[in-house]
C-alpha cells in the first residue's frame, strides 16, 4: 500500500481495495492465525483510509465469504452452499466486479469501509471452516 500511496498524490486522487475475508470480521474456529491476519488487514486499511482521505485517496476493504476457487472442490462447494443464504458459493467474477466498482468514479464517497461479499452469510448463518 505504501508504494501505491506514494504514486497517487501526483494524480490528485486514487483508490485502493484491500482483500480481507469474512474471517476478518468474525472469528472462525480452527483458523485463529488466518482470522487474526485478516482482522489486521481491516484495521490497517481503516487507519490508512483516515490518514489519506484528505489527499483524495480512498481505501476500502472487500471481505469475501466462500468463493469458488481451486481450493474448494465441487463437493465442498455444494456442501458449503447449504450454509449460505443464497444457497451457493460466490464466483470470483462477482468479487472482481465489486473491486472494480470500488475503484470507479461511482463510489467516490466511500472510504474506510469493509464490504462483505458472502451471499448473506454474515447476516446470521453459522461460520464454517474449509478443510
Amino acid at each position: 500500500m505504501s508504494a501505491e500511496i506514494k504514486a497517487m498524490p501526483t494524480r490528485g486522487r486514487g483508490a485502493i481495495v484491500n482483500m480481507s475475508s469474512t474471517a476478518g470480521l468474525q472469528g472462525v474456529a480452527g483458523l485463529a492465525a488466518y482470522s487474526a491476519g485478516k482482522h489486521a488487514v481491516v484495521g490497517m486499511s481503516k487507519a490508512a483510509a483516515l490518514d489519506y482521505a484528505g489527499k483524495n485517496i480512498r481505501i476500502n476493504i472487500v471481505a469475501p465469504g466462500p468463493i469458488a476457487t481451486e481450493r474448494i472442490d465441487n463437493a465442498q462447494r455444494e456442501r458449503i452452499g447449504h450454509f449460505v443464504p443464497v444457497k451457493r458459493v460466490g464466483d470470483p467474477a462477482e468479487v472482481a466486479q465489486l473491486v472494480r466498482w470500488l475503484c470507479s468514479e461511482e463510489s467516490q464517497f466511500i472510504t474506510g469501509t469493509v464490504i462483505p461479499i458472502d451471499g448473506g452469510r454474515l447476516a446470521g448463518t453459522p461460520s464454517f471452516a474449509v478443510s
